[in-house]
Parts: C-alpha cells; structure tokens; sequence
C-alpha cells in the first residue's frame, strides 16, 4: 500500500506554486491580520447562535428519521465487508487498508461537512450496543468527558502514522479488535450514551458536522444553518481541548513526516523508525496543545475573564483549522486510492484510477485555499465568542493572543505542508 503514504501529502512536486512559501505565509498572515482588524471594526456584537436555524420542509423533516435504520444496517454491512477482506489474502491488492485509511478515515471528514454526525447513525458498535443493552446503562462519569475519544484518536493516529506494516492484515486486524472490544465493552456498561463522547470517530463526525448546513435545535426541529452558528455550539468539557489538539496535531506531524530534514533525522538518529516516529507524533501534539493552552490562557488574563475556563470556551476555533489540513493533506489520496481501493473491492486489481482532475498546480492552490480559509473561520469563531467572554472594553485586545495563535498556526501549516 505504499501509494497510501505517498499519496496522503499530495501529488507532484511544489515548486510548480506560482509563491514561494515564505511568500505564501506572510501573505496568509496578512490575511489574518487584516480579517482581525475588519472584524474589530464591522463585528461589535456577538452574531453566531447555535440555536438558530430556518426549519426544513416538512417533507424532508418526515424523510430523515426514517433513514435511521437504513443507516444502521449499512453501518453494519459495510463492517461485515471489511470483516471478510480479513479472510482473503494478505496481499497489495487487499482492499482493506484503503477501506480503512481512505474511505472511512479521510471520507469521514467531507461526509459528515455535508450530512452532519452521520457516523452516529451508521457506527455499527452503536448498533450492536442498542440491540443488546435496551436501557439506558450507567451514567457515563462527568469526568471522563471527551478523554476517551482523544486517546482513541491518538491512537488511531499511530496506528496511521508510526505504527510498522500498518497497512497488513495482522497490524490493522489487531487494532481494530482492540477498539472494537473497549467501545463494546464500554458500551454494555453505560448504554449508547458512552459513544456520544468516547467513540473517537463519532466525537470526529460530531465535530465536523456541526459545520454541516444541516442540523437540529436542542428541541430536535431540523433545520438549514449557518454553519458557523453550527459550530459555535460546543461547550468546555473535559479533554475536548486534547481532541482538537489531536486532530491538529496530528496532521502537523504527517506533513512534517513527509519533509526530507525530517527523513534525514529518522535515518541518522539511530533509533528504529517505530520509537523516532512516536516521540515525533507526541511532541508535535504537545506542542499544538502546548500553544493552544498559552495563548487562550493569555486571551483570558487578557480579558479579565476565567483563564483556566478559556481553552474549553475556545476549542471549537481549532475544529475549522483542522479540517483544512485534512482536506489539504489527503485530497489527492481520497481521490486516486478512493478509486484504486473501489476497484479492488470488486475484484478489478487491473483498474487505473483517472487522475485528470488532479495536478500538481491544482492540488498546491487547494491546500492553500483551505488551509488559509479554515484559518480565517477560526479567527471569526474565536473574535465571536470573545465578544460574548471578555468585558466590551477588553474583547478586541483579549484577542490579541488568539490572532498570534491564528498565525502561528498558519506560517508552521504551511511551511510543513511545502516542506517535502
């Protein structure tokens, strides 16, 4: 599966970019910048409301529960399919990995954008749960928050990134065992409420969905949103600042594994790949958390509000940001191995992904576009919800540390992403 790897960091060589990165980062800066300064001056009250929405048509509000077990069975189908690839040889042409690593992984991510949580209907250990467990179960402890479902994420991200033969049946037959028997076993105990905030790829298609156009009130009308009043619903609860830094983190260090001074480190430090790979993963996680947690404290100190209650109230800003990376990163993958992966699923090992729509200019201007522009709705979220923390007279200088965030965040995206 070794185009699996090339692949996730884009197609072709980068100096075709009409900019030179350097370029690129001020510019994307500047944007930032300027996004602040117009946003302090035409943005003096807080706008977004997760409550907000125009009711569906009654025809559409009727349509949609009724998919709720057509989800549910495909859920459970398409988990029977992955089960059987483990029966079959263990070769290139397995389409398992890529049904894992492609479909799923990376489909996840513009799947729930336009449907909104999906997963939460389609999680098959969900499923299984809900048919075996009718009551409600334990209630889940407060304190666990969202914690599982970033150590499910990170681990998940390891298994991605560092683990060794990742791509065979053994490596990813164990881990989703593994997974699939602490959800389940979590699940018996507490009901499906546990998947709500444990389940690392329900809490992932939660996130990201609520940047869907799509979506429900708290009283459950379904209507059309704005979706940045969609994602500016999140409260601060336990490791919900650890999931976004996970998910940003993680896809900082899968461009920075890519870029050669990286490789040329791997391959002089004299420790095997596995261990190099690991600490490179976690200190790139820490690092993304580390400067999270300064700045939003800072922004709080600022602001004269709660600097310990800030991350929380702000972590939903990072949820755009990361989006933008993973569509940056695994565009080209999803589309080239999303085919050749299809194809093996039926038999056709001979099948050439077409490739017409993917360039090398092309994929550079796609990165670029969505990375600065989840940066940008990051910065929208973030001068939003200050308006609504930080005394009038406070809320545009408490922002000052977020904007150094913003463009922190950008110029390292960047220059990792044209580092290769």
């Amino acid at each position: 599966m070794a185009p699996v790897e090339v692949l996730a960091h884009g197609v072709g060589g980068r100096q075709d970019l009409p900019l030179t990165p350097a370029q690129l980062a001020v510019g994307a800066g500047l944007a930032l910048v300027v996004s602040f300064v117009v946003l302090g001056v035409a943005w003096r009250e807080p706008r977004l409301d997760p409550d907000a929405g125009r009711p569906v048509p009654a025809w559409l509000a009727r349509l949609i529960p009724l998919l709720d077990w057509p989800l549910r069975i495909a859920g459970l189908v398409l988990a029977v399919v992955l089960l059987v690839q483990f029966t079959h040889p263990d070769t290139a042409d397995n389409p398992a990995a890529g049904l894992v690593f492609v479909l799923f992984w990376v489909g996840l991510v513009p799947l729930s954008l336009l449907c909104g949580p999906i997963w939460r209907r389609m999680n098959p250990l969900r499923t299984i749960v809900a048919l075996i467990r009718r009551d409600g179960g334990r209630p889940v402890p407060e304190g666990l928050g969202y914690w599982p479902a970033a150590a499910g994420l990170l681990a998940f991200a390891w298994l991605e990134l560092v683990a060794p033969d990742r791509a065979t049946l053994p490596v990813l037959g164990a881990w989703l065992a593994v997974y699939a028997a602490a959800m389940l076993a979590a699940g018996l105990v507490y009901g499906t409420a546990w998947f709500d905030r444990g389940d690392a790829f329900e809490v992932l298609s939660d996130l990201v969905g609520r940047l869907a156009p799509i979506g429900r009130r708290p009283d459950g009308t379904l209507v059309w949103r704005n979706p940045l009043d969609g994602i500016s619903g999140p409260r601060p609860a336990p490791g919900l600042v650890a999931v976004v830094a996970v998910l940003l983190g993680s896809t900082f260090y899968d461009a920075l594994s890519g870029a050669l001074f990286w490789l040329r480190f791997t391959q002089e430090d004299g420790l095997p790949a596995p261990v190099t790979g690991t600490g490179g993963l976690l200190l790139v996680i820490a690092a993304v958390a580390a400067a999270f947690q300064v700045a939003t404290r800072a922004a709080g100190r600022r602001g004269r509000t709660s600097a310990e209650r800030t991350p929380g109230e702000l972590a939903h800003t990072i949820v755009p940001i990361a989006v933008g990376y993973v569509v940056a990163h695994y565009w080209s993958l999803f589309i080239l191995e999303g085919q050749r992966t299809v194809a093996l699923l039926f038999g056709n090992g001979d099948f050439q992904p077409y490739s017409g729509i993917i360039t090398p200019l092309g994929v550079a201007n796609l990165q670029v576009t969505v990375i600065v522009l989840g940066h940008l709705v990051g910065t929208v979220l973030a001068h939003d919800r200050a308006l609504r923390l930080f005394p009038r007279a406070r809320a545009l200088t408490g922002q000052v540390p977020l904007l150094a965030l913003m463009v922190a965040y950008t110029v390292a995206g960047l220059f990792l992403l044209f580092a290769g």
